[in-house]
């Protein structure tokens, strides 16, 4: 009997790991979920950016996994997401960012018949614009697409979150999506913990498209595990 699809994933945020858990069993995913949680990696890009140590870390993390035995991982953090991106070179396994099936999506959205072919990039911290506007551009130069893309960080909504009021949070969020929403095809709310500030009270979008990366990025890093656990299975047999 051939063994469950193994998926590891990365986190900074500990909510997450909860979080993807519930988003794999809705998604009725059939794997086993192995979960890395490191909130320092975030605390330090924030105080300093994105440094080696950081980078060091991250691969660290993914070559744990990989150690474990898992078939794919999911890096969850769009701030580290570059280091993402670095540490899958001899991992040994797939290493997947988890804003990359959104930004490609965003794209193919803006660039669609009928649509201006603008697109706007959310966080609520600046550390995670920068890769999260580098993934973006680079989509937009991958598809040959007339898209623009801006950016904005949603002010006072971290340091509401920091100080337990995510109610304050989930407001300015709101509102800043309503905001963008007036002037894009698509908003793109570049952090995992800014999707939940639409659920309780969906706001009115004029007819753009909100995206945000959990469940897309995680379907994407399943649909890898599995490929890859299917070829290691077919390299046995």
């Amino acid at each position: 009997m051939s063994r469950p699809v193994r998926l590891g994933l990365v986190h900074t945020v500990p909510a997450l790991a909860p979080a993807f858990t519930a988003i794999g069993a809705e998604l009725g995913a059939d794997a086993e979920l192995v979960h890395v949680v490191d909130p320092s990696l975030l605390t330090r890009v924030i105080a300093g950016g994105v440094t080696d140590d950081v980078a060091a870390d991250v691969r660290a993390h993914v070559r744990r996994l990989a150690d474990l035995g898992v078939d794919a991982v999911l890096v969850t953090c769009s701030s580290v997401g570059e280091c993402a991106d670095a540490a899958a070179e001899g991992a040994g396994v797939p290493v997947l960012r988890v804003d990359r099936p959104m930004a490609r999506r965003a794209v193919q959205l803006a660039a669609a018949p009928g649509r201006s072919g603008r697109i706007t990039a959310l966080a609520t911290l600046a550390s995670t614009l920068g890769p999260t506007r580098r993934l973006l551009d680079a989509e937009v130069a991958r598809a040959g697409a007339g898209v623009a893309v801006t950016d904005d960080v949603v002010a006072g909504a971290a340091d509401a979150r920091a100080a337990g009021d995510q109610a304050r949070h989930d407001a300015l969020v709101r509102a800043a999506v309503v905001r963008a929403a007036a002037d894009s095809d698509v908003v793109v709310l570049a952090q995992a913990s800014m999707a939940d500030a639409l659920l309780a009270e969906p706001p009115d979008l004029s007819g753009a498209v909100v995206l945000s990366s959990p469940r897309t990025g995680l379907e994407a890093a399943l649909a890898a595990a599995g490929e890859a656990a299917g070829a290691a299975a077919g390299e046995r047999a």
